[in-house]
């Protein structure tokens, strides 16, 4: 049997920085968690969750355990090395070598921050409340650096073909940037197709996010590599995961 799969983000930040965004492949979960699910509240057998982390940790030679988050849909930004597993908290940040950043998606978006001089990373969970409450500018402000400084790549969410919205989302975005109008297109009546990677550059660039890369992936419509909540209701979970190198 083949080992966890995981794609590695295409952005320029120093060889010491690694990160990976599991694929649903190499795991030893059953049924509709088939195969690495990585969470642990979603109603899969304990043990497979536990050997799936084991297999990750394994296969990437991670450092220490991740510090793997109670998600909330919130703005708290929890710190690796200060606070515990478990603790309620939609992002993290790591401000020395060693230390796993990790959130857990199966549509909405992750995204990975690094400080363009390797010193500071962070791993972001935005599904569509925490990016409009501002998840990832309180990410971004607790990496400590300048925003010029900070790097971000968007991992796999659910895509603009996919994501059905109606008018309370799209007007939890519009009170604060009207010019996001851009990002929803019409659908059925009173409702929309919302694009939740340009809301992110929107965001981030507004925020002043020295450079943005990564999106155009759709977890709805790819069941081969991930897992999906809309599409596929009880699911398991990919792991976003940043660390310095030691």
């Amino acid at each position: 049997m083949s080992g966890p799969g995981w794609l590695e983000p295409d952005w320029p930040v120093v060889s010491r920085v690694r990160a990976a965004i599991t694929l649903r492949s190499g795991g030893c979960s059953r049924g509709a968690y088939a195969s690495l699910n990585l969470a642990a509240h979603v109603g899969d057998d304990p043990e497979s969750v536990d050997e799936n982390r084991r297999r990750l940790s394994a296969a990437l030679s991670l450092p220490s355990a991740p510090l793997w988050l109670t998600q909330v849909h919130g703005c708290d930004v929890a710190e690796a090395g200060r606070d515990a597993t478990g603790c309620k908290a939609d992002a993290v940040v790591a401000h020395r070598p060693g230390q796993v950043c990790a959130v857990l998606t199966a549509d909405c978006l992750p995204l990975l921050m690094a400080s363009r001089d390797g010193n500071r990373v962070a791993a972001v969970h935005a599904g569509w409340r925490g990016l409009a409450a501002g998840v990832v500018e309180a990410a971004m402000t607790r990496l400590g650096v300048e925003p010029s400084e900070v790097m971000v790549w968007l991992g796999p969410a659910i895509g603009p073909g996919a994501f059905e919205v109606g008018e309370d989302v799209r007007s939890a975005f519009l009170s604060t940037d009207p010019g996001a109008h851009a990002c929803f297109l019409p659908n059925r009546e009173k409702h929309w197709l919302a694009d939740i990677y340009e809301l992110a550059r929107r965001r981030l660039t507004a925020a002043g996010a020295g450079f943005v890369s990564g999106g155009g992936y759709c977890t709805v419509s790819d069941p081969e590599r991930f897992f999906s909540y809309r599409r596929d209701g009880a699911t398991g979970r990919m792991a976003s995961l940043i660390w310095i190198e030691p």
